[in-house]
Parts: structure tokens; sequence; C-alpha cells
């Protein structure tokens, strides 16, 4: 590993909801997306890389369309940085990693949770703290980093039966 690897500048996060976000409105019985709250948690853990944090907005992954995706895309390419943080809904993340397969030159990651961070025993803090490593160590390209687990974003798939990520291959 080269010393480079070891300290690449500033990490930009982008968000654009999913579960991770979620907050469950008692009176209406559901959950809906709420404000980003990757920022709160780095703050919480003290977390020492330097970060820049974006909402590019708040949706259910199973709402995001082709224009969404698009935005992602511009939002990536347009970036100073070269290491990229997204959090996303888990249901079209792959979906999404596969459009931004084009951006070249960047380590882009993907990171979400099963859960909302706001319950306890949520898996979001862990894949958060995962996925911020990963960005920094992995070479160019686009991964999906869930559960302790980092796919390449051609070799991943989510298991709904089982609900996690696995291999495609």
């Amino acid at each position: 590993m080269t010393q480079e690897n070891l300290r690449p500048g500033r990490v930009r996060v982008f968000t654009t909801g999913g579960t991770i976000d979620k907050v469950y409105f008692d009176a209406r019985s559901r959950y809906e997306v709420g404000r980003p709250q990757i920022s709160d948690m780095l703050k919480e853990v003290n977390a020492s890389v330097e970060y820049a944090v974006e909402s590019l907005f708040m949706k259910d992954s199973l709402d995001m369309n082709d224009e969404d995706r698009r935005l992602v895309l511009e939002s990536v390419e347009r970036a100073d940085e070269d290491r990229i943080l997204i959090t996303h809904g888990t249901d079209t993340m792959v979906e999404t990693a596969r459009v931004l397969s084009v951006a070249i030159g960047k380590t882009i990651v993907l990171v979400g949770s099963l859960s909302p961070s706001r319950f306890k025993g949520s898996d979001a803090e862990f894949n958060i703290g995962f996925a911020l490593a990963a960005v920094q160590l992995l070479p160019p390209g686009v991964y999906v980093a869930m559960n302790g687990l980092v796919f390449r974003h051609d070799e991943v798939q989510k298991n709904l039966e089982a609900n996690r990520f696995e291999t495609n291959v």
C-alpha cells in the first residue's frame, strides 16, 4: 500500500436518502426518508478524515429514476475530490452503481443500511465506518460496501430473501 492510499485527502459524501435516513411517523404508521444522518454519525464518532457532505435528494431508492441517477453521476463527475462516498437506499443501490461505472479516475463507494440509523441495533453506523475506510483504501472504481463486505459494481446483487448483498459471479 502506498503512502498516497493512506492519505487520500478529503472525501466527498453525497446523500440520496434510503432506509439509512428513514424516520418512523407513528401517527401515519409509516416510514419516510428524513434528513441525512451521516454528518451526525461522523461527528459523534469524531471521524478524523476530512470530509464534505452534500445532500442531493431525500428519496427511497425505489422512487429514484433515471434523472436522479444522472444527477448523482453529474455530481460525482464535477466533484473536486477523487474519493466519493454515497449513502443510498439498498433496493436500487446496484443499479445506481452501474450508472456510475462510467466515472473515470475516482473511487466511489455506495453504502446504506437495512434498518434506519435511528434504530437501536441498526447496521448503519457499522456500514458507514466500513465504507469510509473502504473509500480511502480502494483503487479507482465503483463499489458497494455493506455489512463488512466490498463488492465491485458489476459483481454484486441484493438477495431479497436473505436481506443481504452477495456476489453475482
